[in-house]
């Protein structure tokens, strides 16, 4: 082994030539790696620096201005649901009360009118995309004179329940002066949970 390595190092001292390469080598390696430290050429330039300042500067007043124009999305959205479920329920029923209710209301409505009521009959039906609301049909037929239909009407026009003339039918009885009537109303009905429709 004394001999291997004596005859590494006899050729080292035998070719000064390749020591020196490699101590020039060396240092150039070291100086390229203290040039790159100190002068960082990654980095870019301190206008380099500034634009990149800048750009970041501006993405983030852009991405604040889209923040804030979310947070206003979402206060109309809350304002418009406290609104929806407000209407919701000023004009719609329960269930458990839209049928009494609304009949109640009807023949008060003819009396004071001065129509007859006649026969009235319900039905109630889901209304598609909602498991909330059901719509309620109201078949019903009057008897009284022109006069008291539209008295009727506009009455039922300003009636605090959301009640939707569907189709009307007047025919004149024998006499000529009385009508028989028939209507259809809908009107919605908010489900309560866990009740079936």
């Amino acid at each position: 082994m004394a001999k291997g390595s004596n005859g590494w190092l006899g050729r080292w001292r035998r070719e000064p030539r390749l020591v020196a390469r490699l101590l020039v080598a060396a240092l150039v390696a070291a100086d390229l790696v203290v040039a790159a430290v100190l002068f960082k050429p990654w980095a870019g330039t301190a206008e380099d620096l500034e634009r990149q300042a800048a750009s970041l500067r501006k993405q983030v007043r852009e991405r604040q201005a889209t923040l804030d124009r979310l947070g206003s999305l979402v206060e109309k959205i809350e304002g418009a649901r406290r609104s929806g479920d407000s209407f919701l329920r000023e004009y719609f029923l329960d269930r458990r009360r839209a049928s009494s209710t609304i009949v109640d209301e009807l023949l008060n409505t003819a009396q004071k009118a001065g129509l007859k009521q006649k026969e009235a009959s319900f039905q109630f039906e889901a209304v598609e995309g909602s498991e909330t609301l059901s719509m309620m049909t109201v078949t019903a037929n009057y008897e009284g004179t022109f006069a008291d239909l539209m008295q009727f009407l506009n009455l039922l026009d300003r009636s605090e329940r959301l009640l939707i003339l569907d189709s009307l039918q007047a025919a004149p009885q024998q006499s000529g002066l009385v009508l028989n009537i028939g209507m259809k109303l809908h009107g919605f009905v908010r489900e309560e949970a866990g009740a079936e429709p």
